[in-house]
Formats: structure tokens, sequence, C-alpha cells
């Protein structure tokens, strides 16, 4: 099993962006994706998670209202858009892969990538 996450690198502050996750060898279709972030300093947090299938979402309280989760799974990827970015969504975010939302039932993980938010 592979996730590999892209579309990090540095945004401005209000600034959006959009981070993709790709999965292979595992069954996407059937499986709960989750975006967690780790700041310099700091512990791993949960940001959102999607079920497939059935698209039920949910959202940590630092980014609800400012991201959207979504899955394509003709694809077999995940996505999440953030908007209104601030310094603290600086952290290097992972994907991971799992039976459902709770973090504690996600075996499988990207390398992460760097998300660095400036004025």
């Amino acid at each position: 099993v592979q996730l590999v996450e892209s579309g990090g690198g540095c945004v401005q502050t209000g600034g959006s962006l959009r981070l993709s996750c790709e999965v292979s060898g595992a069954t996407f279709g059937d499986s709960a994706i989750g975006w967690f972030r780790q700041a310099p300093g700091k512990d791993r947090d949960g940001v959102s998670c999607i079920t497939n299938p059935g698209g039920i979402t949910g959202y940590s309280h630092f980014v609800k209202g400012r991201a959207t989760i979504s899955s394509d799974m003709a694809k077999n990827t995940a996505y999440l858009e953030m908007n209104d970015l601030n310094a603290e969504d600086t952290a290097v975010y992972y994907c991971a892969i799992g039976t459902t939302c709770n973090t504690g039932a996600m075996q499988f993980w990207g390398k992460g990538i760097l998300v660095t938010v400036s004025s």
C-alpha cells in the first residue's frame, strides 16, 4: 500500500491550497481517508476524514469552515482544500487510510508534505 501526498509548499497568509493523496494497493472504495498534520515541536493532530463510499466527513475545530475534504474513487485520490490559511496551519501534512475515521484505525500512512504559511 502506498500513499503519496502532493500540493504542499509555501502559501501566503489568507491564501488557499489543495492537497492530494493518491492511494495505491488498497481498497480505496471501502475505506476511510484521514488527513493529519504535525507542526514543529507539536504532536500530530487529526485535521479531517472522509469515508468511502458514502462521503461522510469530519473536521477538527481548527479547520472547520475553512477546509473541504473530498475523494475521487475513480482516481483513488483524496483531497483536502484549505482556505484562509494562517501561520498556525504551517505543518507537515499526512494522509492515511484505514477502516474507520478513528486515528487508531489508520493502517497506512504517507510520508507527509510540508505546508508553510507566511506573511
